[in-house]
């Protein structure tokens, strides 16, 4: 074993494989959304054993805490959002005294454990009521439509009301877990699937058995229990989903195993074993989430043409970027998201080719410019990469953060740019990150002292400063830029049925929806939906697009297609802005909005809820 304090000191570049993960203890490291103090005593590896109730709507079991304390330590301090704690022991049984401090808002309350000379503790307890990480399903809102489902959803900082831990994502943990569940039900996790069919329990119950050896940020720890099959995509990847969305996510996902030889060839060997997909129902809140060795996906992505399998690339590209290396604070999320969607957009490039990568980045450019402005202009501090622990506005994360690596990569070369970036994941894995560390990284390791390259790269004003450096690089798609021709087209007078739209791709249909000027009559509303069945499109995406521009207009005759549309759909990017959209109509949408919302809000993950109420609430 490695000496505690050193352990506890800022990450080295090299760490033994039994060592514990490091922690940053430089000052912008601090996680203020945490109430951990890990230079004093942290948690290195939570052992889960718990049993899944349908009918309480709770996760009731223990949770065994393996601690790295400095000598003399005496007491712990865990992240806890509601947990009902019936006792802690340490491993002989011994009861352990605890408290729990104060709710803070959005963070939740302290649990401060006495552990005196114990390294290992085990926590009784049973999960929040209406916990924030955790959604219960009832059969309806499931595709098979015969049985609940149960799915976790923890970023970034919400699984703290199901599991008591330091849940920072810059306090590495390994983990294990025992799952029991209703015999005709599967559990699956984030994790090695050590029983993948489950074995028998007692009566009426099957126990699923998982391992994740390698440290990972406590926001990746993820359950899913319902109804589920699996089909084989590849060697190493696979298809969980309901037996209804099996097929044709399998058949709409086949590339997967393409894609993780295109990322492994760029930026390093995949180091998490299997990469498998969980389908789940359509409540989830996100497009995927990174979740180690099984993604959480929408089936919204699911559209029969592979126009939005870059959900998967991205997915994927973050078992680099955010699960090897993490932002040791949610102030750096961009260097999760940012890296994440420059890496996606590579691997679109190696297994679709250039112009669908340039396709998409031409369009990520699009939403850099709508954040830009929606955050209040080029000035918004919320513009700022490192910043707000609450992260940028919109998207900017995202984009700006690509934006800026693919400046970068322009300025210094591909060969040299992608030589550094495996080595910077190969030197940092399984490690936490600020954006001072990548910084002083790129600097050491790349720029060299090259002051001419340091001053062309803007790197500080790109990290720390608002808006967007005149040196970022916009790719340019030819795709789009014919879409553009149609679109002026469109804008002089030319009719809907005259534009030939049956080859067009999901990204095609955004440029062109989110192009058309805002202000449109009634009947050239109607004569579009006409042309091209908007209302009735079976993609998300066109959909959310289509309904933007008729809340826009006051169009009437969307407002069914509307409401089904919001009872069917969880993702936050696309009800977020519709709800929003609804509410700065005044007196036309806030009623529409209201009314829909009233039964649509049990259909959403509580996360997603939570912030709706907000919304929907806001007075005009």
């Amino acid at each position: 074993m490695i000496p505690v304090l050193l352990a506890l000191a800022a990450a080295p570049l090299a760490v033994p494989a039994d060592a514990p993960a490091p922690i940053l203890t430089t000052p912008e490291a601090k996680d203020t959304l945490s109430f951990a103090e890990p230079q004093t005593a942290r948690v290195t590896h939570v052992d889960l054993d718990l049993t899944a109730d349908f009918r309480t709507q709770r996760l009731t079991g223990t949770a065994t805490l393996d601690i790295l304390a400095k000598p003399g330590a005496d007491a712990i301090v865990l992240d806890d959002d509601g947990l009902v704690v019936a006792g802690i022991t340490d491993t002989l049984g011994h009861p352990l005294r605890y408290t729990v401090g104060a709710v803070v808002a959005d963070k939740g309350a302290p649990l401060t454990v006495q552990i005196g000379a114990a390294r290992r503790i085990v926590v009784t307890y049973t999960s929040a009521a209406k916990a924030s990480a955790l959604q219960w399903l009832p059969p309806a809102l499931t595709a098979g439509k015969m049985q609940p489902f149960l799915f976790s959803q923890g970023e970034p900082t919400n699984n703290r009301s199901w599991i008591p831990t330091q849940d920072s994502p810059g306090i590495r943990q390994s983990w294990s877990a025992h799952v029991t569940v209703p015999a005709n039900m599967m559990a699956v996790m984030s994790a090695d699937r050590l029983t993948p069919k489950g074995e028998t329990a007692g009566k009426g119950e099957r126990r699923f058995a998982f391992d994740m050896p390698h440290p990972v940020p406590p926001y990746l720890i993820a359950l899913a229990v319902g109804n589920l099959a699996f089909k084989s995509l590849g060697p190493t990847t696979g298809i969980y989903a309901e037996p209804a969305t099996l097929a044709r996510a399998a058949a709409e996902l086949d590339d997967t195993q393409k894609m993780v030889t295109a990322a492994s060839a760029l930026y390093g060997p995949y180091r998490w074993g299997r990469y498998d997909i969980l389908m789940l129902p359509p409540s989830f809140p996100y497009g995927g989430m990174e979740n180690p060795t099984l993604t959480f996906a929408t089936p919204t992505i699911l559209t029969g043409d592979k126009s939005n399998v870059d959900v998967i690339a991205h997915e994927l590209a973050h078992s680099w970027s955010g699960n090897l290396v993490t932002n040791a604070t949610w102030s750096d999320v961009w260097l999760n998201e940012g890296f994440t969607t420059y890496f996606e957009n590579r691997i679109d490039e190696a297994v679709y080719g250039k112009e669908r990568a340039a396709t998409l980045a031409d369009l990520s450019w699009d939403n850099l410019q709508r954040d830009l402005k929606g955050a209040g202009g080029p000035s918004s501090p919320a513009t700022r990469l490192h910043g707000d622990p609450n992260g940028t506005y919109g998207e900017l994360d995202y984009n700006k953060g690509a934006t800026f690596l693919r400046t970068i990569e322009y300025r210094v070369g591909r060969a040299k740019w992608d030589a550094y970036l495996r080595s910077y994941f190969d030197r940092h894995a399984f490690q936490p990150q600020t954006t001072a560390g990548f910084l002083a990284d790129l600097r050491a390791n790349l720029i060299r002292g090259h002051a001419a390259l340091e001053k062309d790269l803007q790197l500080d004003r790109w990290a720390y400063q608002p808006g967007l450096p005149d040196n970022a690089v916009h790719v340019r798609s030819t795709t789009l830029a014919a879409i553009d021709t149609t679109l002026a087209a469109f804008d002089a007078g030319a009719p809907a049925a005259s534009i030939d739209t049956t080859k067009w791709s999901t990204q095609e249909w955004l440029r062109f929806l989110n192009g058309v000027p805002r202000g449109q009559s009634p009947a050239r509303l109607a004569e579009m939906d006409a042309a091209w069945g908007l209302s009735k499109s079976p993609s998300a995406y066109i959909g959310f697009a289509w309904f933007s521009l008729a809340i826009a207009n006051h169009y009437e005759p969307v407002v069914p297609a509307l409401d089904q549309y919001l009872h069917t759909m969880g993702r936050g990017l696309f009800v977020f802005p519709l709800y929003r959209g609804l509410m700065a109509q005044g007196q036309w949408g806030q009623p529409i909005a209201r009314r829909i919302y009233a039964t649509a809000r049990a259909t959403y993950h509580p996360t997603i809820a939570a912030a709706l109420d907000s919304i929907v609430a806001k007075p005009s």
